[in-house]
């Protein structure tokens, strides 16, 4: 892992065509903003998490279609108005 120091308005390029800025620094939280490609996916840790789990599920069709009427069920029981 690379580990870098920047201040506001300072940026890194990944690769000659991803730029990171550092937005704003306030309160312990980074606020960063990213140039790249439109061909190029970007996503939070915890999403890219996520998607890859689902994809492991759906590569599982039995867990994926109980998974998936378990879901239509909750869904239904969500659309239910009293």
């Amino acid at each position: 892992m690379l580990i870098l120091t920047r201040k506001k308005e300072e940026s890194i390029i990944i690769n000659g065509n991803i730029e990171i800025q550092i937005i704003a620094i306030e309160e312990g939280k980074v606020k960063i903003g990213i140039n790249a490609p439109k061909d190029i996916e970007i996503f939070r840790s915890e999403v890219f998490e996520k998607i890859q789990s689902e994809n492991k599920e759906a590569a599982h069709p039995a867990a994926s279609i109980k998974v998936l009427s378990e879901k239509m069920k909750n869904s239904k029981n969500n659309l239910k108005t009293d």
